[in-house]
């Protein structure tokens, strides 16, 4: 089978590999659509790792299962997650299911831009999603995104009627303004550093859209009847990002740092002026539990959530270089998806 071997980010080879074998526990699946994650291009994140084959967001279809294997059937529609956790650990039982041990050390076999997958035991009974029928493969790659931004705005507790700022309108940044709407939030404010998706987050649900060049705090109380943000989002990983969102939350507010800063990243905090006395709340998310998914899946099928909009380019397995290209550049794309079929 045909994958797309990662070197780094402007040296993506496609490559023959064997099509994986499966035990009587595990499946056998077709990849037929795969995102390109913003955490795919951060080379500094992986380049320790390669060559590997990358890819997370992948959206299915049965191939073959195991002997062992009863729920699943070849032909069946499905979302695999690369990452599951054990559901017993300490982390599982505290709700934080993201930092199991478990969760960190799972993937399938190889990743999402190839053909096919192997899915393992664990994967297969804790990390499988039936696609409903009105959803297609494409929409369901927006699966795992979304149940990452599902976990963090549950984490940041997030109320009906409050403000949000989202802090960079990638495709993190463009799914927080969409739930956002969808859970009330009275007023969504975005930033970035692209015209194109700055229109994107207009078009998503954002009253305001502003080039974070230009973005001051002051901005802000004046789009929002004096005050600053109830919850701060930051999906940008620029030293400036983190700078603007810590300073841009109200009394009593909520920063999500959602997103990776770059490499060894570190930032010296003004604590009297941020915290002290203002009872402001820092928190972070990673990923999704396997409840994130099903919620996620169920936001995607009821369109309360909707996705396909934010699909920008649609590219055969053989184009994944131009892909990454794209994503990494984060100019004119949002949502870049490879068909390893084609």
């Amino acid at each position: 089978m045909r994958v797309a071997m990662y070197y780094s980010n402007n040296d993506i080879r496609i490559q023959e590999m064997a099509k994986p074998e499966i035990g009587d526990s595990e499946m056998l699946v077709r990849v037929e659509a795969s995102g390109i994650c913003g955490s795919d291009v951060m080379e500094w994140y992986r380049s320790h790792k390669v060559p590997l084959v990358l890819g997370h967001e992948i959206a299915a279809t049965v191939v073959a299962t195991g002997k062992r294997v009863r729920s699943y059937k070849a032909g069946d529609r499905v979302v695999v997650a690369h990452h599951v956790p054990c559901g017993e650990c300490r982390y599982c039982r505290d709700g934080h299911e993201t930092t199991c041990d478990t969760l960190r050390a799972t993937n399938y076999d190889p990743g999402g831009f190839s053909e096919f997958v192997r899915v393992p035991k664990i994967n297969v009974e804790k990390g499988i999603f039936l696609i409903p029928r009105s959803v297609s493969f494409e929409e369901a790659t927006f699966v795992e995104p979304l149940a990452c931004v599902l976990r963090g705005q549950r984490l940041a507790n997030l109320k009906k009627g409050k403000t949000v700022l989202v802090v960079g309108s990638g495709i993190s940044g463009i799914l927080h303004i969409k739930l956002a709407k969808s859970n009330g939030a009275r007023r969504i404010i975005a930033t970035d550093i692209s015209e194109f998706r700055l229109e994107m987050a207009r078009k998503a649900g954002a009253e305001h859209a502003i080039h974070a060049d230009s973005y001051k705090p002051q901005n802000l109380k004046e789009l929002n009847d004096g005050y600053l943000a109830d919850l701060v989002i930051i999906c940008a990983g620029a030293q400036s990002a983190f700078e603007q969102g810590l300073r841009s939350v109200e009394r009593g507010g909520t920063v999500l740092i959602f997103t990776a800063a770059t490499k060894d990243a570190m930032m010296p905090v003004p604590i009297n002026d941020i915290f002290w006395r203002n009872e402001v709340t820092v928190t972070s998310s990673y990923g999704g539990s396997p409840q994130d998914h099903i919620e996620a899946m169920e936001k995607i099928r009821s369109r309360k959530v909707s996705v396909y909009d934010m699909i920008t380019h649609r590219l055969p397995l053989a184009e994944t270089g131009r892909g990454f290209r794209l994503v990494a550049e984060a100019k004119d794309s949002m949502k870049v998806i490879i068909e390893p079929q084609k």
